[in-house]
């Protein structure tokens, strides 16, 4: 029996190591994804609720362009009815008033045809398939301002990222200085007072560490919120050095990029094509004043059970039918004002269109020359926080070397290592908005968000 119990307990560590080890390789697994830019971005566009629901404008568009279609096709209909009649009733096989109970039925199909409606068809035709350009324009524009937004919050988040990275190394430098600082002033080498000026250092870096790990962390969450991510606990992102990527775009002429911008960007093309919608609906409501012309045709047949000659009931149907057909010409005379109100209404909203048309160019205009504007300005604090970096690592550098032997106090060094760090973080925050700016300027000339470089 002991051995027995020996083997089980054999085999069950056998199966649960590899287990344990297999759970363990997937919890650390989802714990340590890290998220591109890239997947982001396609995350956003996937789940998003409002791209959701822009694509459902598109099938709400189809689905009236399929019945705008229909209404060239004639209507078909059936009907038919049974009843039980008791006293003085109407027999629908004769025509004649019988006094008894009897039972009967009745059928009919009926085709219509509309062959001539003011053109309301063709027109209503050609407005669904503007309108489903329209909600087609609509979600490109709506998944480029995501994906740009989407594109802002990573790059904050990798900025934020910079900066705590800056604040470890330089405190880590600090720690180096406090050992040293430590056994000079042991020695009697160094005054006591640089010691503590170090410590005042390394306790204000620490703080500052602590708010740069506060600060990437509710950057974090902003991202995992607006990827609708609720595991905000596990969710990070890559740590790519992402670089300036200009594929040329900052030299050309501001006026090359707004004429672009009028072709592309698809708030211009949604104001197009709701003036051209309004035309439509004006060329719709025009279409009430004209006559308009349908044709019919139908087939009824009736059957009652009390025929003296007990007809059977078949035989019935066909000697009871009967066919109908013609056409229907209907003239507008007077339906008051509700035409003339309609196309009036509808001359005002075309204006509006054209309006709003003009000031979606306006302001495509106006959007454009901020981005140049400000991807310029972008490079210029970008290039000078450079050379101002330079500059104050080698007087870091330079102060350094004078603090190592004694040349310099503490507070001195901690104020030239204080320029360094706030130099760094400059260039830091200078260098991804210079990207953000030139994305967006890129987005502008036409280069669709799913194809932007970083």
């Amino acid at each position: 029996m002991q051995k027995t119990y020996s083997a089980i307990e054999k085999l069950m560590k056998k199966i649960a190591i590899p287990f344990f080890f297999l759970i363990l390789s997937i919890s650390l697994s989802a714990q340590t994804k890290q998220w591109t830019l890239q997947e982001c971005v396609n995350h956003a566009l996937e789940n998003n609720i409002s791209v959701k629901q822009s694509e459902l404008d598109i099938e709400v568009a189809e689905v009236d362009r399929m019945e705008a279609i229909g209404n060239f096709l004639p209507s078909l209909n059936a009907n038919m009815s049974g009843s039980k009649n008791t006293g003085l009733s109407l027999n629908p096989t004769n025509n004649q008033l019988e006094n008894t109970t009897f039972g009967s039925a009745s059928g009919a199909v009926n085709v219509g045809l509309n062959i001539f409606d003011g053109l309301r068809n063709v027109r209503q035709l050609q407005r669904s398939k503007l309108s489903q350009l329209a909600s087609q324009y609509r979600l490109d524009k709506m998944k480029d301002d995501i994906a740009l937004m989407v594109a802002n919050s990573y790059l904050q988040v990798l900025l934020n990222k910079a900066n705590l990275k800056v604040a470890k190394s330089q405190n880590i430098v600090t720690l180096e200085q406090f050992e040293r600082t430590s056994n000079l002033v042991d020695a009697g080498a160094l005054p006591r007072g640089d010691l503590l000026e170090i410590k005042a250092t390394d306790a204000l870096e620490k703080q500052k560490i602590a708010v740069a790990e506060n600060t990437v962390k509710i950057s974090l969450i902003s991202l995992a919120q607006l990827l609708l991510i609720k595991d905000y606990a596990n969710f990070d992102i890559a740590d790519e050095d992402y670089k300036i990527i200009d594929g040329g775009i900052a030299d050309k002429d501001v006026s090359e990029i707004i004429e672009s911008a009028k072709e592309s960007r698809s708030e211009v093309k949604i104001a197009h094509k709701n003036v051209e919608l309004a035309q439509k609906d004006l060329q719709i409501s025009r279409g009430a004043y004209y006559p308009t012309l349908s044709g019919f045709f139908g087939y009824n047949t009736r059957y009652a059970d009390n025929d003296p000659l007990q007809t059977p009931f078949v035989e019935q149907l066909y000697l009871n039918d009967g066919i109908g057909y013609g056409l229907q010409l209907n003239v507008p005379i007077f339906n008051g004002f509700a035409v003339r109100s309609n196309v009036k209404r509808n001359k005002v909203n075309l204006k509006n269109t054209e309006y709003q048309l003009e000031q979606a160019e306006l302001d495509l205009e106006s959007n454009v020359y901020q981005a140049y504007v400000d991807a310029n300005g972008a490079l210029k604090a970008f290039e000078a926080a450079t050379v101002a970096l330079e500059s104050q690592e080698l007087a870091y550098q330079y102060a350094k070397d004078r603090y190592d032997v004694g040349l310099t106090n503490a507070f001195d060094f901690s104020q030239s290592k204080l320029r360094f760090d706030n130099a760094k973080i400059e260039e830091n925050r200078a260098k991804f908005e210079y990207i953000f700016k030139l994305k967006v300027l890129e987005l502008y000339f036409g280069v669709p968000a799913s194809e932007l470089k970083f």
